[in-house]
């Protein structure tokens, strides 16, 4: 059922504008914290950080200290596969590919690390795929050395590539130092960016994704199980990383499925591996008995038509292009508004599939979504008169504005 929009104007930092909407809502490249106040108080954990997202809407459903930044530890692979794989898709890095380990790889590591280790032999030659299941499954130090070895030739070359990468994904605050989450002082990420990362691994490398859920992986005849608690005993979990330094205590990345409804948690500092296993647990079967997920608009639909100036057109339709839906806590009934931030004035020439603002859903006063919305239809230059005449009207436009804008 759609939802009407309120009518309302942002000054400043651009326009914010609002017809009347049919419904909205989903899919953001950014983390939004749910509004949901009541629901998150009702639940609380032990651990340092935690962030809860909901994979399907990008809804945040329970964050602590989730900015807050902290040494990795192995989590910090997540970004180096995340890097490896991208390789793999590029076509620069093959599956069957041959790695000979290095003298460094093995000795920092492997078996003389007494650290988290495939148990790779210096000298030998190991496939890709291998590595990347000794450095996903048994959490190998000596794997993603040998991976970033394999990309760029040292591990202090990968590095530049992995917070380059970061940056690219939308983590501003994230700075890599290596490629295992072994300790280093300037090694630091959060929460929420963590999230982000394990998301887009989900999202874009579903077939390598289905790694982190294999419950074993042997080489060298040795078989280790994975390290991760949640698998074969948390319903529908799936996949990612445990991670443990004593600087940063007990972390874990974890993602399930129930009723076609993905989470992704984070947890990190715990005090051990039981507090980990169990706040990761509470707060999986909080999110997925909390919260229900309601659709504002559908996919294509018209949200509104924007003016464009200097167009052969006067106005253009927006449209989020996609499914929108937002989850709400179940048995809370707060108004639900929309409205759409434009960054504008739009010219023209645009053409359709063009981003030209953000539509933001609110829960009360709260924000709980921000998405991405494009014209739907090109608008080629207008003619000398018809832009003269928008001319006048931007300009007329600018003054309101101005008008309307406080310190």
């Amino acid at each position: 059922m759609g939802r009407p929009m309120d009518r309302s104007r942002q000054v400043g930092t651009g326009w914010l504008r609002t017809g009347g909407l049919a419904a909205a809502l989903t899919f953001a490249g950014l983390f939004v914290p749910l509004s949901h106040a009541r629901a998150q108080e009702a639940f609380q954990t032990s651990v340092r950080n935690a962030i809860l997202v909901d994979v399907g809407t990008e809804s945040v459903l329970f964050e602590k200290a989730a900015d807050e930044l902290q040494a990795p530890a192995s989590l910090a692979k997540l970004m180096t596969l995340a890097v490896v794989f991208e390789e793999m898709r590029q076509g620069r890095l093959a599956a069957d590919q041959e790695v000979v380990i290095s003298q460094d790889a093995w000795r920092r590591g492997g078996a003389p690390s007494r650290t988290s280790s495939m148990y790779v032999a210096v000298n030998s030659r190991v496939k890709v795929q291998d590595l990347i299941r000794g450095a996903i499954i048994q959490s190998g130090n000596d794997a993603s050395i040998a991976l970033a070895e394999a990309i760029s030739g040292t591990e202090a070359n990968f590095v530049p590539l992995l917070t380059r990468r970061a940056r690219d994904l939308g983590l501003t605050r994230s700075v890599f130092r290596n490629a295992t989450g072994l300790p280093d002082p300037e090694q630091r990420s959060t929460a929420r960016e963590l999230a982000k990362i394990a998301d887009h691994i989900i999202r874009t490398y579903p077939e390598q994704y289905r790694i982190y859920g294999e419950r074993e992986f042997t080489w060298n005849n040795i078989r280790q199980q994975n390290r991760n608690p949640l698998l074969g005993t948390y319903t529908g979990a799936d996949g990612l990383k445990t991670g443990y330094i004593e600087e940063a205590g007990f972390n874990l990345a974890g993602s399930a499925v129930q009723n076609g409804q993905r989470l992704i948690v984070i947890v990190m500092g715990a005090r051990s591996l039981q507090e980990r296993s169990n706040e990761a647990r509470k707060l999986l079967d909080w999110g997925f008995r909390s919260f229900e997920l309601r659709e504002l608009f559908s996919e294509g639909e018209v949200l509104e038509s924007v003016n464009v100036f200097g167009g052969a057109a006067s106005k253009v339709p927006v449209t989020a292009n996609r499914l929108v839906r937002l989850l709400l806590p179940r048995g809370q009934s707060d108004r639900v508004s929309a409205q759409i931030v434009y960054r504008g004035p739009i010219r023209a020439p645009i053409a359709a599939g063009t981003e030209v603002g953000k539509l933001r859903v609110l829960r009360g006063s709260q924000l709980a979504l921000e998405i991405p919305v494009y014209a739907a239809e090109s608008v080629e230059v207008g003619t000398l008169t018809q832009r003269a005449m928008q001319g006048a009207l931007e300009l007329a436009s600018g003054w309101l504005r101005t008008g309307l804008s406080r310190p």
